[in-house]
């Protein structure tokens, strides 16, 4: 039973087992945890996903027993449960076309995991496989900072031309 309960938490129930990119449709979870994270207060936020990554590493690590320790690709817990650490604190990010960017920009990190993204995978067991996902989400999460920075300076600097 619990495994059972722990195989669909793990593969995004189910979303995870798509035949093609199914870290990127596991990863939509996402997008409805992060929405209703960013009605929370910033320290709830910051509680919630605390506890959210904690409970991913176990759910991860029982996951890959069953792929021989492996990071199986239907593995997509650590994806959608990390995802909101994109857009924490960033209200801006309730616009859709904000969180859709942040999608993006966090799958382009998480699926090319450019230096230092890759070296998270040399952790073993459900702590490699999840903090590979924190570093690309917090790599967005900079980048996004940065992108909504520079519009809103844009966009006052084109109010006072005007």
């Amino acid at each position: 039973m619990l495994d059972t309960i722990n195989f669909w938490l793990a593969t995004g129930f189910g979303l995870g087992l798509a035949p093609i990119a199914p870290g990127t449709v596991g990863s939509l979870l996402g997008i409805p945890l992060a929405w209703w994270l960013l009605s929370r207060p910033l320290v709830q936020q910051g509680a919630i996903m605390a506890v959210l990554l904690v409970l991913a590493v176990p759910v991860c690590h029982v996951a890959a027993w069953h792929y021989a320790g492996l990071d199986h690709g239907s593995i997509v817990a650590d994806e959608y449960l990390a995802f909101p650490l994109v857009v924490i604190g960033l209200q801006a990010a309730r616009h859709p076309l904000v969180m859709a960017l942040a999608f993006v920009v966090y799958r382009f990190f998480d699926s090319l995991k450019p230096p230092p993204i890759h070296l998270a995978e040399y952790v073993q067991g459900g702590f490699g496989i999840v903090l590979d996902d924190v570093i690309a989400a917090l790599v967005t999460w900079v980048v996004m900072a940065l992108i909504l920075k520079l519009w809103q300076r844009r966009t006052s600097e084109q109010h006072l031309s005007s």
